[in-house]
């Protein structure tokens, strides 16, 4: 899959489970359309994009 984060090893991406989530499907959805996935997949593909859109803090001090 190009190197980008995958559900459990399966080729099923990060990305794609946090767009269709943007793009208003509910987990529940998610579920019935991709029946070999768990709740638990989706909750840690959430998770994954809130802590790689946390970043990284990096104070500079003014010289």
């Amino acid at each position: 899959m190009g190197g980008k984060p995958c559900i459990r090893g399966m080729r099923v991406t990060v990305s794609m489970v946090v767009s269709q989530i943007g793009a208003g499907q509910s987990v529940e959805d998610l579920l019935i359309d991709f029946p070999y996935l768990e709740r638990e997949d989706i909750l840690q593909a959430l998770q994954y994009a809130a802590w790689l859109a946390g970043g990284r803090e990096l104070v500079l001090s003014i010289a």
